[in-house]
């Protein structure tokens, strides 16, 4: 049975500029100036600030130039709506959010990104492909071999895949013999040894196979691959060495001659993390004799400005006394150009401002840091600490945390590396969790590699150390510093 009822709820939304402005939030430093240049891009009302103007615009009406006359608009006779443009018209400081020095200076010099020059990884692939004598069809089918090695050097398609994708995307018809044989020549001849292999142990073999001169102890790293593969990713090193009758000192030769190689062909090409090879720090922290200076980095911020055209424009059709539909759907679109052109440059300066604001509640929270580069002088602060300070909301200062860093003369840190929980002492005090996993990292990296601390001893001493801590704790820090477990540290 259907009904109808009326209800009243009170519900919270937010407003579209909001949401942009939170956006405008997220992006770093790096992504500004496309942003930026997107906006101007879809908005003629909004250009870029000459160097040397004078940004202090003058929006009244009397102040208009002379060769500014009533023919720059054509007007009719029609004032049955009237458009409300004083709000553009009037004299305002805040032109351009690049005019204020509360900021940044304005000496600081303006750059562009740098651009990392890099050899791609599968241009030179192709480029080997050159050297090999192939048919005219041969050619085409490891091409799509090629174009199938991911970024690693491996080949993660099937050879039936690789011909249904010559089938089907290029018209090619061929054989799984066929795709098999080129997937060999290359993996024979191509550089860097082990690429275009299907997995870890074939991508051991194909480059152990290439090493010459064939030694004693190359024969036994081929045979443990292919046989005792399984063991030697456990380190189960005794069996291992039981299996092949080897002696102490040539079971370490070999097993460091398997150690050296390669993992991932392809990484002497393709950066491991491009994001982390591009870091351009949003804020610049200063010690100046005990004092700390905080500076945001403004060289992808150019400066903004509301279009002079536009504000003619307006001027023109203000003068005017005749104005028919035509021109006041005009001097409305202007105007909506100039209100989002308005709201952008607002909503850098916001940006501007929540960033230091929340920059400079950090460094004060985190001043013996700063001062030191000490991490153990990293005090516990959550998000709730800062948001307290700064009076915004907890989830504004989290995406300021997630995607800016600072640059010190300790190194470049991302803002969330200084949140860390607490953890109680047997004084009572409270350390940063980020006290205890550098002590942590600091024990196992000077540990004895062939008897490695096992969790239980770890958590042995930093209870001799006054840390109140469970061993599923330690695990879980263990596992958060990306250290494995004992067996797997483990060296001969």
């Amino acid at each position: 049975m259907l009904r109808q009822s009326q209800q009243q709820k009170l519900l919270q939304k937010l407003s579209p500029q909001q949401i942009q402005l939170m956006k405008m939030l997220q992006i770093p430093t790096a992504h500004l100036e496309e942003r930026i240049k997107e906006e101007i891009e879809e908005n003629p009302a909004l250009e870029y600030a000459e160097e040397d103007s004078d940004q202090n615009y003058d929006y009244d009406l009397d102040d208009s130039p002379e060769n500014t006359t009533e023919d720059e608009v054509e007007l009719t006779n029609d004032e049955t709506e009237k458009i409300e443009i004083d709000d553009f018209l009037r004299q305002e400081d805040e032109g351009s959010y690049g005019s204020s020095d509360d900021y940044y200076s304005r000496e600081q010099e303006q750059r562009s990104t740098p651009v990392r020059v890099e050899n791609n990884f599968h241009d030179n692939l192709l480029g080997q492909l050159g050297m090999l004598e192939l048919e005219e069809n041969e050619q085409k089918i490891a091409m799509q071999i090629v174009g199938s090695i991911d970024d690693d050097g491996y080949l993660r398609r099937e050879s039936s895949a690789i011909v249904d994708d010559l089938a089907f995307g290029h018209n090619i018809f061929t054989t799984t013999e066929e795709v098999d044989a080129l997937i060999q020549k290359i993996q024979q001849q191509f550089d860097p040894p082990g690429v275009c292999a299907r997995s870890l142990q074939e991508c051991l073999l194909l480059q152990l196979h290439r090493m010459q001169p064939q030694s004693p102890e190359v024969s036994h790293a081929v045979t443990l691959i292919e046989k005792h593969f399984n063991e030697f990713t456990k380190k189960h090193y005794d069996k291992i060495q039981r299996y092949l009758s080897l002696d102490d000192e040539t079971f370490k030769k070999v097993i460091h001659l398997i150690v050296k190689l390669n993992p991932k062909p392809g990484s002497a090409y393709t950066p491991v993390n491009k994001a982390s090879s591009y870091i351009i720090p949003d804020f610049f922290i200063f010690n100046n004799n005990g004092n700390l200076e905080l500076s945001l980095n403004s060289r992808n911020a150019p400066e903004l400005r509301i279009s002079e055209g536009y504000r003619e424009m307006l001027k023109a059709y203000e003068r005017g006394s005749k104005k028919d539909k035509r021109q006041r759907e005009a001097v409305l679109f202007i105007k909506q150009k100039l209100d989002a052109a308005k709201w952008f440059i607002d909503a850098i300066k916001q940006r501007q401002h929540t960033l230091l604001q929340t920059m400079q509640a950090i460094m004060d929270f985190q001043r013996e840091f700063f001062l030191s580069g000490d991490e153990t002088n990293l005090r516990p602060m959550i998000l709730k600490d800062i948001a307290a300070i700064t009076g915004l909301d907890i989830s504004t200062v989290s995406r300021v945390a997630n995607s800016k860093y600072v640059q010190t003369e300790f190194g470049t840190y991302l803002l969330k590396y200084f949140f860390s929980e607490s953890l109680q002492t047997d004084s009572g005090e409270e350390v940063s969790t980020r006290e205890v996993k550098t002590i942590l990292s600091n024990i196992i990296e000077s540990e004895n590699k062939r008897k490695p601390y096992s969790d239980e001893k770890l958590t042995e001493m930093l209870v001799q150390k006054g840390y109140n801590i469970a061993r599923r704790t330690v695990a879980k820090y263990r596992e958060q510093l990306n250290i494995p477990v004992a067996r797997l540290r483990k060296e001969l």
